[in-house]
């Protein structure tokens, strides 16, 4: 359906008053489907009615199954389960973390400023209570270096490590950090660390690899480094305390070092030595064992006592201090979100199935709670052992089963060979860990791309290095924040043009080819339109009417603008402070004798124009639902004005060219309305005479 305009319906403009001799050629435009408020609202809003009615509406709908899935995600992959296919691949994944995890959680629990048996806590019941509420079936859960980090900067500030108190404050943040989990899981804002960038993510981990290699340093010297999360104070420390170097851990710590990078780099490049990547660790400690039972040298400190067996049930205590583990239980969740639910997502993307973020945040802070009740401390999914995991062909979570329970055999068995493990081997493998943490490709990789997102990954890298993880972290956030701030108080806007042979406009930045109307600019905003920014806007809308290209302009020879076409396609939102806007907008044009014209609006956009009057007070007839629409109806009225002022100037012999030129554009409207139809093919660019395009007059 088609509506006709003509060329006597300028006279509605709020700037014509007086007649004015017209064409009467018609321009068929599709009309704009303009909802009712009372229809439009009752139909599908947005109001708390509609979201509870489609809650239980969903509810009504699952099955026994659905319910399964949503309270025990393990269901899913239960039911589906092939034995002949699946077990020996997961059997053999678990067992290959198992090995890996043992060592690395030692290691890790020392980062942390726990003894060794705490990690080993961490890497047992959390296991089994990820593999029943998580939903990735691959990501290997357990101690990671960061979160080992975070741990021991925050409890270095409250209470010396060597105290009863360091370990029940890192008990109790598990307990936080599982509850912040559990409870943006259950509400489902996963979404909010959204706006932590990629950048910033990636340098905060080189910043903290930094520090965290730095912070194991003193186990290869021989001598004590003070805690701090600072590279300035390390530095500081490690060139002060040099009398106290000693030879003996500082050769042990790096031999087994220089092994663990060889083993990992034959592991990555050739196939068939892949298994010395997942054998590093293990390696590491029979090594540094071995030697140490050998040369039996008293400057190489060792692990010492670990006690046997599986952790007992006690309640967290110290809640008196929940207040000052707040920052680093947010700070722990952040990180958990990002980096376990980004492994998470892209490993069930490689493997074809389906993974809701919320119920993966979810399985974590389960997982939490229940560990922290079983004497472990912070835990989410490691990026290198899921790698493993997955590379070893680990196809569901059964294999995190399979490594639980080579954990527990570690606990029930093996801790009293643990004892004599170097301590300087254990800070080789975290050494070696955090290496692949400095993501350097990542920087060159912005530098090329955007180097906004490189100065952002180096502000965040040098503000964590040199004034702490937090104050780092919270720089980061809020410089990327202000560049979202920015671009969304600034949106890209651009003026369209026709392109030649269609009736398609785009940017005439990006296609110089494009041209424009006389006395009509086409303005598209490419960002939803609200408080911050409409002046923005509304600043660029009046540079566009005075600015206006008229090298490109086609049609009548008018000197100034007479319509602004506001294109809103990409606009999916507007708010009450950009209507008001627009409505001041639409009363100082007025006052110039400029029609506002809006094209495309969508649904909801549309329905807030109706509410709040803007589109009574601007016309329903300067709705459109095509730029092209909009331009012809525009330019049969800036014609229709040329045409007065010449007629009025003109001599009566010039009447007859007047008329000669009005039965050629005529002719062309003709030839125009077969092309729009369809009837007409359309000709090729090559082929295309500018003269023929729709309602564009012919130059002398």
């Amino acid at each position: 359906m088609e509506i006709t305009y003509s060329s006597p319906s300028a006279t509605s403009l709020s700037f014509s008053n007086s007649s004015m001799p017209t064409s009467g050629r018609p321009v068929k435009v599709i009309p704009l489907q303009h909802p009712t408020t009372t229809s439009s609202s009752a139909a599908g809003g947005f109001g708390a009615g509609n979201l509870v009615k489609s809650w239980t509406t969903k509810v009504k709908r699952m099955t026994w199954v659905h319910w399964m899935e949503l309270l025990l995600p393990c269901s899913r992959w239960i039911r589906t389960y092939k034995w002949r296919e699946y077990l020996q691949s997961d059997l053999l994944s678990g067992i290959t973390i198992g090995i890996m995890l043992v060592p690395q959680a030692m290691s890790y629990a020392k980062l942390a400023g726990l003894r060794p048996i705490y990690g080993l806590y961490s890497g047992f019941l959390p296991l089994f209570v990820y593999a029943i509420f998580g939903s990735s079936r691959q990501l290997a859960v357990g101690p990671v270096a960061l979160v080992s980090l975070l741990v021991s900067n925050v409890l270095g500030g409250i209470v010396n490590s060597s105290e009863e108190l360091y370990t029940e404050l890192a008990i109790l943040l598990a307990l936080m950090v599982g509850i912040l989990e559990c409870t943006m899981g259950l509400l489902r804002l996963g979404w909010l660390i959204r706006f932590i960038s990629h950048s910033v993510i990636s340098g905060f981990t080189t910043a903290s690899a930094f520090v965290i290699g730095l912070s194991q340093v003193k186990y290869f010297l021989g001598y004590d480094v003070s805690r701090s999360s600072k590279i300035v104070p390390l530095i500081e420390s490690i060139i002060a305390g040099a009398d106290g170097f000693l030879w003996a851990p500082f050769i042990m710590g790096s031999a087994i070092l220089a092994v663990l990078q060889i083993m990992k780099h034959l592991g990555k490049t050739r196939k068939h030595l892949r298994f010395l990547r997942v054998a590093g660790p293990l390696t590491a400690v029979v090594m540094g064992t071995t030697l140490t039972k050998i040369l039996n040298l008293p400057s190489i400190s060792l692990v010492g006592d670990i006690p046997q067996g599986l952790p007992t049930f006690s309640i967290p205590k110290r809640f008196e201090h929940v207040k000052s583990l707040i920052p680093t239980a947010f700070l722990i969740t952040g990180v958990a979100i990002l980096e376990s639910v980004g492994i998470a997502k892209a490993l069930a993307a490689k493997n074809g199935y389906e993974l809701d973020s919320n119920q993966e945040l979810f399985g974590l802070g389960v997982a939490n709670v229940v560990g922290s009740f079983f004497s472990a401390y912070p835990t989410t999914g490691s990026f290198s052992r899921s790698a493993v995991n997955h590379e070893s062909g680990a196809k569901t979570s059964l294999s995190q089963i399979v490594t639980g329970i080579v954990m527990g055999g570690a606990l029930l068995f093996l801790t009293p060979l643990f004892e004599h493990i170097p301590q300087c081997a254990l800070a080789a493998i975290v050494i070696s860990a955090v290496i692949t943490l400095v993501d350097y490709e990542e920087a060159i990789f912005l530098w090329r791309i955007d180097k906004k997102d490189f100065l952002l990954w180096v502000i965040t890298a040098i503000a964590t290095l040199f004034l702490g993880i937090e104050i780092g972290v919270l720089i980061g956030v809020g410089v990327s924040l202000a560049f979202v701030i920015h671009e969304s108080a600034n949106p890209h806007m651009a003026v369209l043009g026709r392109l030649p042979g269609t009736t398609v406009y785009r940017n005439v930045q990006q296609y110089p080819e494009a041209y424009t109307y006389n006395g009509i600019v086409v303005v598209r905003i490419d960002a939803p339109i609200y408080f911050a920014n409409t002046s923005y806007i509304k600043d660029r809308l009046r540079e566009y009417e005075v600015e206006v290209d008229q090298s490109t302009g086609r049609g009548p020879d008018v000197e100034r603008v007479y319509f602004v076409i506001i294109e809103m396609a990409p606009v999916t939102y507007i708010d009450s402070s950009a209507v008001q806007a627009l409505k001041d907008l639409y009363q100082e044009y007025k006052l110039r004798d400029i029609q506002v014209a809006i094209s495309n609006p969508n649904r909801d956009v549309l329905l807030t124009f109706s509410r709040s009057g803007v589109v009574e007070l601007i016309g329903k007839e300067w709705f459109f639902v095509r730029v092209h629409d909009a331009v012809q109806v525009c330019l049969q009225h800036v014609e229709s004005l040329n045409e007065t002022t010449k007629t009025s100037d003109s001599s009566p012999k010039d009447k007859s060219s007047f008329l000669q030129s009005l039965v050629k554009s005529r002719s062309e409207d003709l030839s125009v309305s077969q092309l729009e139809s369809g009837f007409q093919k359309l000709p090729s660019f090559n082929e295309t005479d500018p003269q023929l395009e729709p309602l564009l007059s012919r130059k002398p």
